[in-house]
């Protein structure tokens, strides 16, 4: 039996959000080849890639290609954590979670995965 555009939906997909070198930002879905989507800012690539992964799950539904499901899903993780911080560094945090138009939350999020992304971005 087929699954269902909302039993895919549904599923904990990641995504990754990177700065576009021309300005704004890239979001895709590692999980999904091709599933990629650009914004002007944090809130709109996010959005968007709601949007692209609808787009991505439909047509391949519509076109019988195979689905890959989440790797490493894991029910074990909760997806919560927490992180002690300076006051300096949170009072800076809610600072550019503000200029950016985001939550704190989404801010830490794009911070974190954008770190492990590229894990030579620190210099020595």
């Amino acid at each position: 039996m087929k699954k269902k555009l909302e039993y895919y939906l549904a599923l904990p997909y990641r995504f990754e959000v990177i700065p576009a070198e021309e300005g704004g930002y890239v979001g895709t879905v590692p999980d999904l080849p091709g599933c990629i989507t650009q914004g002007e800012t944090l809130t709109e690539v996010i959005a968007m890639i709601e949007d692209a992964k609808r787009v991505w799950l439909e047509t391949a539904i519509e076109e019988g290609i195979d689905i890959p499901e989440p790797v490493g899903h894991d029910e074990d993780y909760s997806g919560k954590f927490v992180v002690r911080v300076p006051k300096s560094l949170h009072r800076e945090l809610v600072r550019k979670a503000k200029e950016e138009n985001v939550s704190l939350n989404q801010l830490a999020m794009y911070l974190l995965a954008a770190g492990i992304g590229r894990p030579n971005a620190v210099k020595k």
